[in-house]
C-alpha cells in the first residue's frame, strides 16, 4: 500500500460505512452543533450530541442504526439562588437538546453521519489530564481574564496541542466553566462575552475550544466546584454527568440541592491492572467538618464506598477528585496552605494514617492552577495536581520549598516538583505502572515523573530521575 492510496481508502472506508446509515431530517449534519463521548461507571461509555432539532439522530455503531434518546429537551430553567447577587446573576437558557446512547463495551465504531465518534480502548496507553479550563469572569473578586486573548486564556491552544498527541483518553478533573458574571464595557478583554449558566456560556468556555479534543478521545469527567449547583451544576447534569438526567438532579430548584450536589463515587477500568476512582467533591469547604455536619456524612459515605472500590485485587487505582487533599494551595507573601481541610477531616476517619483508604496508589488533582507532583517520604500515595489548564494562574509556591511544611499532619514530603505555567498532563502506561509528562501549552516538555506503586521520581529537566 503506498502513501497515495491509503487516503482514498479510508475515504471509501467512510463512505461504505456511512452508506447503511439511516438518514433523515434530525440526522443532518448541520443540526448537531457537538459530539462528544465521556465514560462512565464501570468503563460504560456514553455517546452525547448538542442538536437544535427537536428529535435525536440516528447513532451507528457497528453498522447497526440506533435512534439517540432525549437526555435534556431545550429550555430556560426559571432564575435561581447562585453564587452571585440576584442583579449578577440570570435565567439558564439551553435552547439545544442533548441526545445521548450509551455504546456497548466491544464497539469498534460509532458515528453520527460521515462523523466517527472517539471510543475508550481497553487498555489506553496515553491519557490526557487537565482541570480548571475556563475562562474567569467573577465580578465578587473583580476578576476579568481576557477571554478574548489566546494568550491570556489558552484553553483552545491547549486542546489542539494535546489532541495532536493521540491521547486514549482524557481525564478533566474539574472546572469547566468560569464566565459568571457579565464583563464590564470598559475591559476590552473579555468585551461582549457570553455570561452565566446557560448554553452560551458552555460553548464559550468548553465545547468551542475544546472541540478538537473533544473529538480526539473520550472523556472521564470529574466534577469541581465550579460546577455546583449554585454555579454551572444545571450545565454538568445536562451535558458531562454520567448518570441518568432527572428534575431532582438537574439544579434547577435549590430544594434538591443537598442530594444534586453530591453523586456517589465509582471506577473505571484502564486495562485489567489499573482503575480510576472519580470522586465528587463539587460542594466542598475550606473548614474542618465537625461530626455532627450533614455534608460529613455524606463524604464518610462516598469515602468507604472508595475503600470498597480500591479493595479490587492487582489493581492500581487513582483517585481523581478535585480538591487537593495532600497537595499545597500557594498564597502571595505567605507560606502555602495545605490539603483542603474539610476532606482531610472526613478522611481521617476512614484511615487516620494514610487518609486515602487502603489501595490508592496515586491521587490527580485540580483545583489549584498549578502543576504540582509530589512525592512523600511517608507511606501516603503520591500527588498531582494539573490545575494550569487555562484559567487564571496562582502565584508560585517557593522554591526552594519550606522544609517541615507539611500539607497534613503525620505527612512528610519526599520532593515537590511544580510550575506555574499554563498546560496539561500525559501519562504514558509503562508496564504496570505510569510515567507521567507535564507540558507547556505549546507541547514543551516541562517534568517527567515515573511512578513504582505509590511513589513517583520526577526531573525538572524532561529526564527521568535516576
Amino acid at each position: 500500500m503506498t502513501k497515495h492510496t491509503r487516503p482514498l481508502l479510508a475515504s471509501l472506508a467512510m463512505l461504505l460505512a456511512s452508506c447503511g446509515t439511516t438518514m433523515d431530517e434530525a440526522s443532518r449534519q448541520e443540526h448537531l452543533k457537538y459530539a462528544w463521548v465521556v465514560v462512565g461507571d464501570g468503563g460504560k461509555p456514553v455517546a452525547r450530541v448538542a442538536t437544535d432539532y427537536a428529535t435525536c439522530p440516528y447513532l451507528t455503531v457497528d453498522g447497526a442504526d440506533m435512534r439517540m434518546t432525549v437526555r435534556a429537551a431545550p429550555g430556560t430553567a426559571a432564575q435561581r439562588t447562585t453564587a452571585s447577587a440576584a442583579a449578577d446573576s440570570k435565567p439558564s437558557n439551553f435552547p439545544l437538546t442533548t441526545c445521548e446512547a450509551t455504546l456497548p463495551a466491544t464497539a469498534k465504531t460509532a458515528q453520527l453521519g460521515a462523523k466517527f465518534l472517539p471510543l475508550p480502548k481497553a487498555e489506553p496507553q496515553r491519557i490526557l489530564v487537565l482541570a480548571d479550563t475556563g475562562c474567569r469572569l467573577k465580578k465578587a473578586d473583580n476578576a476579568f481574564q481576557s477571554c478574548n486573548d489566546g494568550d491570556a486564556w489558552p484553553l483552545a491552544q491547549i486542546a489542539a496541542t494535546a489532541a495532536g498527541m493521540k491521547p486514549d483518553l482524557v481525564v478533566h478533573i474539574g472546572d469547566y466553566h468560569y464566565r459568571e458574571n457579565a464583563c464590564p464595557n470598559d475591559i476590552a478583554g473579555c468585551k461582549d462575552s457570553p455570561w452565566g449558566y446557560g448554553w452560551d456560556t458552555w460553548e464559550a468556555d468548553l465545547f468551542k475550544p475544546a472541540a478538537p479534543l473533544l473529538a480526539a478521545a473520550p472523556w472521564i469527567v470529574v466534577r469541581g466546584n465550579h460546577e455546583e449547583c449554585a454555579r454551572a451544576g444545571q450545565g454538568w447534569f445536562r451535558l458531562l454527568d454520567t448518570q441518568p438526567y432527572s428534575a431532582a438532579r438537574s439544579c434547577d430548584d435549590p430544594a434538591n440541592d443537598g442530594a444534586a450536589n453530591y453523586t456517589a463515587p465509582y471506577a473505571v477500568p484502564l486495562g485489567a491492572d489499573t482503575q480510576v476512582i472519580v470522586f465528587d467533591s463539587a460542594r466542598t469547604g475550606k473548614a474542618a467538618l465537625a461530626a455532627t455536619d450533614p455534608q460529613f456524612a455524606a463524604y464518610l459515605k462516598d469515602f468507604q464506598a472508595v475503600a470498597k472500590l480500591a479493595a479490587k485485587a492487582k489493581t492500581i487505582s487513582l483517585f481523581a477528585n478535585h480538591h487537593p487533599i495532600l497537595g499545597y494551595a500557594p498564597i502571595a507573601g505567605g507560606p502555602p496552605a495545605g490539603g483542603n481541610a474539610a476532606l482531610l477531616s472526613v478522611a481521617a476517619q476512614v484511615n487516620p494514617t494514610a487518609y486515602y483508604p487502603a489501595g490508592i496508589s496515586l491521587a490527580l488533582h485540580g483545583h489549584v492552577h498549578d502543576f504540582q507532583a509530589i512525592n512523600f517520604a511517608s507511606n501516603h500515595p503520591a500527588t498531582f495536581v494539573s490545575g494550569n489548564g487555562g484559567d487564571n494562574l496562582d502565584v508560585a509556591l517557593p522554591d526552594p520549598f519550606p522544609a517541615n511544611l507539611p500539607p497534613a499532619p503525620g505527612v512528610t514530603v519526599d520532593r515537590i516538583t511544580h510550575s506555574v505555567t499554563f498546560g496539561f498532563m500525559l501519562m504514558e502506561r509503562t508496564g504496570t505502572n505510569w510515567t507521567f509528562k507535564a507540558y507547556t501549552k505549546a507541547g514543551k516538555l516541562m517534568a517527567t515523573c515515573a511512578q513504582s506503586l505509590n511513589k513517583i521520581s520526577c526531573d525538572k529537566a524532561g529526564f527521568l530521575a535516576g
